[in-house]
C-alpha cells in the first residue's frame, strides 16, 4: 500500500469514509507545503547515537539565553559525547515546568528564540516534545473554546460529571474532570487527565487532529529529528473505557508515522507511555508502522533493584527476553530523566513487596513517591521522585563512598544494552536531591529538575576532588568509548550471560566485532570466567588485558572487553575513535 493510500485509510478509520476526501485532501497540502528532502531517507540508528535530555534552563549564564548557554557549553565539552539533544518543552507555558504548552508556535522568551534553537540544531540532532494530549487551560485556544469561537468547537472534551469514568486508568490522583465556566454563562465539565491546568484535547474531532499534523510539520521545518509523543497513551477517550491504548490511538500515531513517512522520512516517532512492558512495547506496531523509538521504561526501576540489592537475577531474567520487533524499532535506554522513576512498569517483573523496598528506600534518601488512584478510591505509588544518583546512595549514609562507583555502574550496564541511550543532563553533572527546589515549588518532581549557574559548574568540572567532576569526567569517557564501538549498534545481536547472581554480563556481536560487557553489581570482589571467549581480552576502559578463564572485578567495577593482542592494543576503544 503507497503513502497516500495508507493515510486515507487510517483517515477513514478514524473519522468515517464519508470525511476522508476532505481531510486527506488537507493533509495532501500540508505535507505538500514541506520542503523537498532530496534523498534523505529513514534514520538508521548506529552505536554512535547518543542522546541527551535537558531543559532549556537548564544551565544559565547572566545576561545570556538559556538556550545560547546550552549551545555553548554542549559545543565545548558535549560534542564528542552526544549527536542529539533532546530539549525539553520550550513554548511558553502556565505550568508543569513545561507541558502546559500556551502557544506551541513560540520558543519561551525566557530561554531564547527559534535562532538559539537552529544554532542549537547545526552542531546536534534535535528531539522535541510534541505535547499533543491536552494544551494548557491557560490558552488562546481553550480561550477561544470557552468564547463559543466556532473554530475551536469541540476542541475540548466536555463530559456530563455524573457519567461513569471509573473505568479511566488514571496516572495521577488529581480529579479527572475540571469544571469551566464558558461566556454564555453555562459551566462545562473538561477532561484534565493530569492538572486541572491541562486541558486534554478532543482527538475525536478531525480539526484537532489537522491543527496538530501542521504543528508537528512545522516542528520538522524547525529542525525536529526526534518527535517525543508525549502522554500518547491517553489521547483517544470513550467512557465506560480505560481510556489508555485504545485502538484508535494506536491508530492515531500509525497516521502520524504514515504522513511523517511521506513529508520527512528521516524523522523518527519516540512514544511516552510510562506503564508495564508489554502495554508499552506495542507503540512499535508491527516495527515499521508506528513508533522507530519506545522508551524502556522498566530498566530505570529494575536495574535500582539490582544494584540496592546487589543482585541480577531478575535484570537478567528480564534482559534475555528483550526484544525489537524490526529493523526500524528499538528502545531508547534511559535510567533518569525530567519525570520520576516510574513503579507501573514493574508490575509482572517484581513482587509487589520488592517495589515496597524500593518506596522505602527512596524516602529513607530523603525523595518523595507519587501515588495515582485505582478503582474504589485506593491510592498506589506511581513514581519515585528522587535523583537516579541519590536513589542509588545507601540509606542511612550521606557520604557513601561508593556511590559515584554504584552509580556508574548502572550507566555501564544501560548503555552496553540494545537500543538507542539517553542521558539526563542533572544525572551527567552529578546532582543530587534538590530539595530547595521542591520547597519552593512545592511539586515533588522539581527534586530532578535542577538549574545550575554555568560559571560555578565550569569550576565544579574542572576540580578534580569534587563529586561532579568525578561523575561528569567518567561518564563522558564511558560514552565516548561506547560510540565507537559497532557491537554496541542497537541492532547488533545481545545474549545474556549466566555469571551468576553478583554480575551483569552480556555478549554483543556484529559483523565487525564480538564484545563482553560485564559488571559487579555489589560491594564485594569477584571474578568471572568467559568460556566461550578466546584469550587474551582487552578491557576497552582500561587498557588492561585478562585471560577469559579468570577476570577480577572489583566492587561495582565494570569491563567491556573484547579480544585482541595483549598488551598494548587498543582496537576500537581511543577516546574520539
Amino acid at each position: 500500500m503507497d503513502g497516500d493510500a495508507t493515510i486515507r485509510q487510517h483517515v477513514s478509520a478514524l473519522y468515517g469514509p464519508e470525511r476522508a476526501d476532505i481531510l486527506c485532501a488537507e493533509i495532501s497540502a500540508l505535507i505538500a507545503g514541506m520542503p523537498k528532502s532530496g534523498a534523505a531517507g529513514r534514520y538508521r540508528f548506529t552505536a554512535a547515537d547518543t542522546v541527551l535530555i535537558t531543559y532549556g534552563n537548564s544551565l544559565q549564564c547572566p545576561g545570556q539565553p538559556p538556550l545560547g548557554t546550552l549551545a555553548e557549553f554542549a559545543a565545548r565539552r558535549l560534542a564528542a559525547v552526544f549527536n542529539t539533544i533532546h530539549i525539553l518543552p520550550f513554548s511558553p507555558f502556565s505550568s508543569d515546568d513545561g507541558f502546559s504548552v500556551t502557544d506551541y508556535a513560540r520558543v519561551d522568551p525566557a530561554l531564547g528564540g527559534w535562532d538559539d534553537v537552529a544554532v542549537l540544531g547545526r552542531g546536534f540532532r534535535l528531539m522535541f516534545d510534541l505535547v499533543l494530549n491536552h494544551v494548557s487551560a491557560q490558552s488562546d485556544w481553550v480561550r477561544r473554546y470557552l468564547g463559543n469561537d466556532a473554530a475551536y468547537a469541540d476542541l475540548a472534551i466536555a463530559v456530563d460529571p455524573q457519567t461513569d469514568l471509573s473505568a479511566v486508568v488514571r496516572p495521577r490522583d488529581l480529579p479527572l474532570l475540571t469544571a469551566f465556566d464558558r461566556s454564555d454563562g453555562h459551566t462545562v465539565h473538561l477532561w484534565t487527565t493530569f492538572s486541572a491546568d491541562q486541558v486534554d484535547l478532543n482527538w475525536a474531532n478531525p480539526d484537532v487532529m489537522l491543527r496538530m499534523v501542521a504543528l508537528m510539520l512545522d516542528y520538522v521545518q524547525c529542525g525536529a529529528a526526534i518527535l517525543r509523543l508525549d502522554a500518547v497513551a491517553y489521547l483517544w477517550k470513550i467512557p465506560g473505557t480505560a481510556c489508555i491504548h485504545l485502538p484508535e490511538t494506536h491508530r492515531l500515531v500509525k497516521l502520524l508515522r504514515a504522513i511523517l513517512d511521506r513529508a520527512a522520512p528521516q524523522v523518527v516517532l519516540l512514544t511516552e507511555t510510562n506503564v508495564p512492558h508489554a502495554e508499552n512495547i506495542s507503540y512499535f506496531g508491527d516495527g515499521g508502522n508506528e513508533a522507530q523509538l519506545v522508551y524502556n521504561f522498566t530498566l530505570p526501576p529494575l536495574l535500582l533493584h539490582t544494584l540496592a540489592g546487589a543482585d541480577a537475577s531478575a535484570l537478567s531474567r528480564w534482559a534475555a527476553g528483550l526484544k525489537a520487533p524490526g529493523p526500524e524499532a528499538t528502545y531508547l535506554n534511559f535510567t533518569a530523566s525530567h519525570d520520576g522513576i516510574g513503579v507501573r512498569p514493574l508490575e509482572g517483573v517484581l513482587p509487589d513487596a520488592a517495589c515496597a523496598r524500593l518506596v522505602d528506600r527512596t524516602r529513607a534518601n530523603q525523595g518523595k513517591v507519587s501515588m495515582r488512584d485505582l478503582a474504589g478510591g485506593k491510592r498506589v505509588p506511581y513514581e519515585l521522585n528522587v535523583t537516579y544518583i541519590d536513589a542509588l546512595r545507601q540509606p542511612g549514609m550521606p557520604h557513601d563512598p561508593l556511590l559515584a562507583d554504584r552509580f556508574l555502574a548502572s550507566q555501564s550496564i544501560q548503555y552496553a544494552l540494545p537500543g538507542v541511550p539517553a542521558t539526563y543532563l542533572p544525572s551527567l553533572l552529578g546532582a543530587r536531591n534538590w530539595l530547595a527546589g521542591v520547597r519552593q515549588t512545592g511539586r515533588a518532581r522539581s527534586i530532578n529538575r535542577e538549574t545550575f549557574q554555568i560559571s560555578s559548574l565550569a569550576k565544579a568540572l574542572d576540580d578534580p576532588s569534587d563529586f561532579r567532576s568525578a561523575i561528569f569526567h567518567r561518564y563522558c569517557r564511558l560514552i565516548r568509548i561506547r560510540r565507537c564501538q559497532p557491537a554496541f549498534a542497537p541492532r547488533a545481536a545481545c545474549q545474556v550471560l549466566d555469571l551468576g547472581p553478583s554480575v551483569f554480563g552480556i555478549r554483543r556481536h556484529s559483523a565487525d566485532q564480538t564484545l563482553w560487557a560485564v559488571t559487579n553489581v555489589g560491594p564485594v570482589s569477584c571474578q568471572v570466567a568467559l568460556p566461550m571467549a578466546a584469550s587474551p581480552l582487552t578491557d576497552l576502559l582500561d587498557g588492561t588485558c585478562w585471560p577469559a578463564r579468570g577476570i577480577p572485578l572489583g566492587p561495582y567495577q565494570y569491563r567491556w572487553l573484547t579480544a585482541s593482542d595483549c598488551p598494548g592494543s587498543e582496537g576500537h576503544h581511543r577516546d574520539g575513535c
